[in-house]
């Protein structure tokens, strides 16, 4: 193992290291969709239509919706809504007979629910009742803003508390048939709060991502699926490979700007992967809009997140913030066209996908490398922020930028094939800048020539019929 990726393996040693993600995710797409049984059956019908392969409808507001200052945002109490969502084991069933998961939502904020009227459970007064909050110094819980609301911080030094909610999610999201969720937040202990366990709040911050990812896989190990469900965090400490399942880069704007839109995405991917974060993703599509200021998502902006999405180790789309501000991908034939053409590249990929997580179980070495990981002594590739490798054999190089049907490439060394036209770039014994083209629907994407994977890319490619069976 060369340097950089040696640095990893002996860095992973510590900080531990992620187990490969069940197969089933890499079945197809999983779908974000909000607004109740009906909205989630009218979808599947429509994605059929297009042959889009699906592994799972990731329904965030399964527990409830309310509108707020930003958008559209969820109750918080981490229980089944079922006046939004009737018939719900009908749905799960189902789904489960066309081999499509449920995955949910969860955060370790708690709302009071007594406005609703229409709550099964209240868990935030459960959770006051028995002490289980974070609190203030005068002994109240600490009620930490967000948007329009409040809401209760779980205590997670208090053993009890990590029992009592084990214990939800096993009742209340494993008990309904989800087969993993989003496990948001985990990053906002305040500094000045009172802990049960009477440590130092600034001691238990940073270690917090690591306790609630850690409370996640004792509840899925409890219920005895530890090998089926996955839940993704976004906040993370030093041994949180060891903890989570799975990561994602958390909430860019819907725009492709470069500090925190798509080319961002494309930052985080290649910075998280040399910090340990071997599996993560994105949003495709992003996830904040700013409509008063004009910041909503364009057909562009969610067809070319799509190409990225198709070569991370989870494709996931997000409805964003402010879903009717935003293009979706079911919006119109053409976002569901590619939507069905990226996912079946992100298919025609599994194979290598399933090699990687193996290689990566053993070494910590990301999936999503940066080119430098591969190419060490070629000082150029440390200047790209916008080439991601799969690999050591498939090389990428999204398009971030608005209007644009080209990019420039740099290839290291070696013998690289351009996928979509079958052409054969000759040896490049130095490192070398090509421009491609690369319209909507084909990105920059290369293979080492003669590589095993790149062959069984290009025929998968051809089986799932995105790539023409006379391409050479």
């Amino acid at each position: 193992m060369r340097a950089p990726k040696h640095a990893i393996e002996r860095f992973t040693r510590h900080a531990g290291r992620m187990a490969p993600l069940p197969e089933w995710l890499g079945g197809g797409a999983v779908l974000g969709v909000q607004g109740g049984t009906d909205v989630v059956r009218a979808k599947l019908e429509r994605v059929r239509a297009f042959d889009v392969p699906v592994a799972a409808f990731w329904l965030q507001d399964w527990e409830g919706q309310r509108q707020t200052i930003i958008g559209q945002q969820l109750w918080w109490n981490w229980v089944l809504d079922r006046e939004r969502y009737p018939g719900w084991e009908e749905l799960v069933a189902d789904l489960a007979a066309s081999d499509i998961r449920v995955m949910t939502y969860v955060n370790p904020f708690l709302v009071d629910v007594a406005e609703r009227g229409d709550a099964t459970r209240n868990l935030f007064r459960e959770a006051v009742d028995a002490g289980y909050l974070v609190k203030r110094a005068d002994g109240t819980p600490y009620l930490i803003p967000n948007t329009s609301f409040s809401a209760g911080l779980l205590d997670l030094t208090n053993p009890a508390t990590r029992g009592w909610f084990a214990d939800v999610l096993r009742d209340e999201v494993l008990g309904v048939g989800a087969s993993g969720w989003m496990l948001d937040f985990g990053e906002a202990l305040p500094f000045d709060a009172v802990l049960a366990s009477g440590e130092s709040p600034a001691t238990a911050h940073n270690r917090y991502p690591e306790d609630w990812a850690e409370l996640a896989r004792q509840a899925v190990a409890d219920a005895g699926r530890a090998d089926d469900v996955v839940f993704f965090t976004r906040s993370g400490f030093t041994r949180s490979p060891a903890k989570t399942r799975l990561l994602w880069l958390g909430d860019q704007l819907v725009s492709f700007d470069g500090s925190d839109g798509l080319a961002s995405a494309v930052k985080g991917l290649l910075s998280g992967g040399i910090s340990g974060f071997a599996l993560n993703h994105g949003d495709v599509g992003g996830y904040t809009s700013v409509s008063i200021l004009g910041v909503t998502r364009s057909k562009e902006l969610l067809l070319r997140w799509m190409e990225l999405g198709a070569f991370e180790p989870v494709f996931r789309t997000h409805e964003g913030n402010q879903p009717a501000a935003n293009v979706q991908f079911d919006t119109d034939d053409e976002t569901l066209a590619q939507l069905a053409r990226c996912t079946k590249i992100f298919q025609a990929l599994g194979f290598h996908r399933r090699a990687l997580m193996d290689e990566s179980a053993t070494t910590g070495v990301p999936l999503l490398r940066h080119p430098w990981l591969e190419f060490p002594d070629d000082a150029a590739t440390l200047a790209l922020t916008d080439h991601v490798m799969l690999g050591a054999d498939i090389l990428v190089v999204p398009v971030t930028h608005a209007g644009a049907s080209q990019v420039s490439a740099y290839l290291p060394a070696g013998r690289w094939v351009h996928v979509w036209s079958g052409r054969s770039l000759g040896e490049v014994a130095r490192g070398v800048r090509v421009t491609v083209d690369a319209p909507i629907g084909e990105p920059a994407v290369f293979h080492r020539e003669g590589s095993e994977v790149g062959a069984a890319f290009v025929a998968n490619l051809r089986a799932v019929g995105v790539l023409a069976a006379n391409r050479p």
